[in-house]
């Protein structure tokens, strides 16, 4: 493969990117060492802020993704966001390096205990990815009693008593179908609708909205 080739395949919106990256990174080492951050500190400034603005990053598409409130990812993107851009500011010649203000030495001394608070609170929120695959907040249903014999059969079947069927929610409706296709499986036969209400501890009156379902 030719050189001219290889270039060719090189993205350009990666490239930018990792230029960008190195000059916000450059700029931020450089405000940290003029406000007495020295010694490998000063490095380690740009990589803590560039790592929660990623991780914001990340998080806040995910939960968006998963229909979820993505107000805490986004305030730690916003907040690595001004870190970097006032960095990125204060080293444009506007401000003395060799005479940093009192005030920002303390914001930059008092940076780490706020990137380790932020990384904290992403690290133990649900990230949108998991619920995604979990599904739905589904509500909590009894677990079925466990079959005592081959058929649904019930000893005394209840009265399901009058009024409309009520509708059930996605999960039980999933549940009530397993059941069925399980009792034809096993007896060639329709099963009852009470047998199918007992089996998943629904109360009586239930039994026509389970009976809507078979």
């Amino acid at each position: 493969m030719s050189l001219r080739t290889h270039l060719s395949r090189v993205d350009p919106v990666l490239v930018q990117a990792v230029i960008a990256g190195a000059l916000s990174f450059s700029h931020l080492h450089d405000l940290a060492a003029a406000s007495g951050q020295t010694g490998w500190k000063a490095w380690a400034y740009p990589v803590s802020v560039d790592l929660l603005l990623v991780a914001a990053w990340r998080q806040m598409r995910e939960r968006q993704q998963a229909g979820l409130s993505s107000a805490g990812p986004r305030l730690w993107f916003l907040v690595a966001l001004a870190a970097s851009l006032g960095a990125n500011t204060a080293t444009a010649g506007l401000l003395d390096l060799a005479d940093v203000p009192a005030w920002l030495r303390i914001v930059v001394a008092g940076w780490p205990a706020v990137a380790f608070f932020g990384g904290t609170l992403l690290a133990h929120s649900p990230r949108g990815s998991a619920v995604a695959a979990d599904g739905p907040d589904e509500p909590l249903l009894p677990r079925p009693a466990p079959a005592t014999t081959d058929a649904l059969v019930l000893d005394k079947p209840a009265d399901p008593g009058p009024g409309p069927a009520v509708p059930l929610p996605p999960a039980l409706v999933e549940r009530v179908r397993v059941l069925a296709d399980e009792h034809r499986a096993r007896t060639g036969e329709d099963p009852e609708p009470d047998a199918i209400r007992a089996r998943l501890g629904l109360p009586s009156p239930m039994t026509p909205s389970v009976a809507a379902h078979l």
